[in-house]
């Protein structure tokens, strides 16, 4: 029963600025469109890098939804940094996760992480514009016969016309919260439980240098996505994790994972990925022990909105519609995503 309550006072913080969130991606991703971000990232200069991951923050596009947007602005021309910097900014910062930080934490934190996002991918860009050279091979370059370039054209032209809203909302509720949705419940789980059975004392033992690289070790390789990584570093924090420990999480984890790092080799070369987990690495940690250091300075108090509501059983209606309308897309969601096209291989294998 206790964590039934934990896991009903996660949702109720959560759904209703999640759902909003996805609304203004929505309607992002409506008006922002990979051939408008390939006309302003193109060209190989640290203004497109900075540009990069500018635009990146708000995107909401997770580690692995980012890759074929990545790849396709630098098979149209932008340099390794540029593209570099949009693939880090992009899946660790977006509006969904944004709003989950302002809901589940405090105000202080809903402003370090997007910016610990955006010069993490800077960072990375501007040491990708100095130091690697890497060119794509010819036949990786994207070139299409004037006739395939003008149909394609075409087509992209007339979706674009049709109600760009409605395209948007379909992104953002049905293909985006499908791509996230069972890490997300994964997510809002692990903080329930997090917030009831671990024990205090052995969060509190991590806060430190070694507490700072085992969860880079971990964060860098694995993957979670942004807004999945705020309950569970919410619920850290109440148990006395330190803010620049809960920032590790909330950065390493949605900004790589093995899988992408084998995928993206072939784009911005071995250097490449080099430049990229190390300055991932870096800028997280040096901003681990500022955020820290801020905190004490300013004596900013810990209280974090999943701590100071208590929703229990006085939920507002409006709050009680937002948990059952997230809940009913996460279950579809996962449906769709997970169980469906198994559920199809194993039909196919059986004919």
């Amino acid at each position: 029963m206790e964590f039934i309550n934990s896991l009903w006072k996660f949702m109720v913080l959560s759904s209703p600025v999640l759902l909003l969130g996805l609304a203004v991606a929505g309607i992002i991703h409506a008006y922002i469109t990979v051939d408008k971000i390939k006309s302003i990232l193109g060209g190989n200069s640290i203004g497109a890098v900075f540009k990069a991951a500018i635009l990146g923050i708000p995107l909401p596009l997770c580690s692995c939804g980012v890759i074929p947007a990545a790849v396709t602005i630098r098979k149209s021309g932008a340099s390794n940094g540029a593209t570099s910097s949009f693939l880090i900014a992009t899946p660790e910062s977006g509006v969904d996760s944004i709003a989950m930080t302002y809901a589940m934490m405090d105000i202080p934190m809903t402003i370090i992480r997007p910016i610990a996002a955006f010069v993490s991918a800077f960072v990375a860009g501007v040491l990708h514009f100095f130091f690697n050279d890497f060119e794509l091979e010819e036949e990786v370059v994207e070139k299409k016969s004037p006739c395939c370039a003008k149909t394609k054209a075409a087509k992209e032209a007339a979706a674009n016309k049709v109600n760009p809203l409605a395209r948007g909302f379909k992104f953002a509720f049905v293909d985006l919260i499908n791509d996230i949705a069972l890490w997300l419940s994964f997510g809002i789980l692990l903080g329930a439980g997090i917030d009831l059975l671990v024990p205090t004392e052995w969060i509190q033992s991590l806060n430190g240098l070694g507490g700072r690289l085992i969860l880079l070790g971990v964060g860098i390789p694995l993957y979670i996505c942004a807004s999945a990584t705020t309950p569970i570093a919410a619920s850290l924090m109440l148990k006395g994790l330190s803010p620049g420990l809960a920032l590790i999480i909330l950065l390493t984890g949605p900004a790589t994972n093995l899988a992408n790092i084998l995928v993206l080799q072939k784009y911005i070369g071995k250097k490449g990925i080099a430049i990229n987990i190390a300055a991932i690495a870096v800028v997280t940690l040096l901003f681990s022990f500022l955020v820290d250091f801020l905190y004490t300075y300013f004596a900013w108090p810990l209280n974090f909105n999943i701590s100071s509501h208590d929703h229990g059983h006085g939920a507002a209606w409006w709050e009680i519609g937002a948990v059952v309308i997230l809940s009913f897309l996460l279950i579809k969601g996962i449906f769709q995503k997970e169980i469906l096209p198994r559920l199809k291989n194993e039909k196919a294998g059986c004919s």
